[in-house]
């Protein structure tokens, strides 16, 4: 990383051009090390972390002080939604009674980028006492921490990509981005899949988009469905719903199989082309047939595709036997669709 100007004063800010230039140099930086980092990673060490942690029938603690102790929370985060279960211990608090937390069937993963960082270096006695696995995060594998681990996971020499070359930037970054490689190949070996991704986040976007088309799809008691040979006017009459009203009418064989779908849009199209008496003729004629459909218990992911990508706002949901069960409406989803590229 080239030397920077510092501004240390407020009445001498950097301009915007130097404000972008030192911006590309710390991604850069930052980037490179991550690199260095890929090319150097000790394959004995690195595979003897992910059998340990794979191994283990405990559960894996990891601790870290500060900006490590951050990124450590940040670990637990992904070990823990990828299939492992995981939990942060606080180094300071660990010696006022949380070292209690600690099973011996347990793995502990400490982050410290000088493995000399006091509140960590207090809580390595008694994990020897306890007898359980510890791997280091270090970047010093001489420090304290690195002749107390059982594997040391090597960061290496690294520049802080801060101005100063003080605050843990780069240093970060590697703990980061090496701790989730630990975190995704024991996942691969857990053989942990987007089932198993979806139980653990049934929340937000990303949990409806690993989510079944039964969890969103409008049941159908809130749908509206009706004969092939009854009239438009009779079906629209008739087949009011209370509450939520999609704007699609499936209409079904003798059989109770999906014929087709008709629409408030296709209505329209009928007011606007002036054919008034197709409304008191059969809907059948008038319907779109053979509509795209989706089977029950499929991933909501292919309906969005569905949606997306026909550009379509209701799609049927139907059994093994055709039946319609229900509908998404796109109102329901809208949040989470696929965003088209510009």
């Amino acid at each position: 990383m080239s030397t920077a100007p510092l501004w240390l004063s407020p009445d001498d800010p950097p301009s915007t051009f130097e404000q972008y230039r030192l911006a590309r140099e710390i991604l850069t930086a930052e980037g490179r090390a991550l690199l260095a980092l890929s090319e150097q990673l000790d394959k004995a060490a690195f595979c003897q972390a992910v059998e340990t942690v794979f191994r283990s029938p405990g559960s894996l603690i990891i601790s870290g002080m500060g900006k490590a102790g951050l990124i450590g929370q940040k670990l637990v985060a992904t070990f823990a939604s990828t299939g492992t279960r995981a939990h942060y211990l606080h180094p300071a608090e660990a010696v006022h009674g949380d070292l209690g937390r600690i099973h011996r069937d347990d793995v502990v993963l400490v982050l410290s980028y000088s493995g000399e960082s006091e509140e960590v270096t207090r809580i390595l006695p008694a994990l020897a006492e306890f007898g359980v696995p510890l791997l280091a995060l270090t970047g010093r594998p001489d420090s304290t921490l690195g002749r107390a681990a059982d594997t040391i996971l090597d960061l290496g020499p690294l520049r802080e990509a801060c101005p100063l070359g003080l605050a843990p930037s780069t240093s970060t970054t590697a703990m980061l981005a090496l701790g989730d490689a630990l975190a995704l190949v024991v996942s691969r070996m857990r053989n942990f899949g987007p089932d198993d991704f979806a139980r653990f986040h049934p929340a937000g976007s990303l949990g409806r988009q690993l989510a079944k088309v039964d969890d969103v799809l409008r049941p159908l008691g809130e749908c509206r469905l009706a004969d092939a040979a009854r009239s438009v006017r009779e079906v629209f009459v008739q087949l009011s719903r209370p509450g939520r009203r999609s704007g699609a009418i499936m209409v079904t064989h003798a059989d109770g199989s999906l014929a087709g779908i008709f629409t408030d849009s296709d209505l329209a199209r009928l007011l606007e082309h002036k054919r008034d008496a197709a409304i008191d003729g059969p809907i059948g004629d008038v319907m779109t047939r053979a509509p795209q459909r989706v089977r029950l218990g499929a991933p909501l992911s292919a309906a969005l595709e569905i949606l997306a990508g026909r550009k379509i706002s209701e799609l049927p949901v139907v059994d093994r036997d055709d039946r319609p069960v229900g509908m998404i409406d796109i109102t329901d989803v809208v949040g989470i669709l696929p965003r088209e590229d510009p």
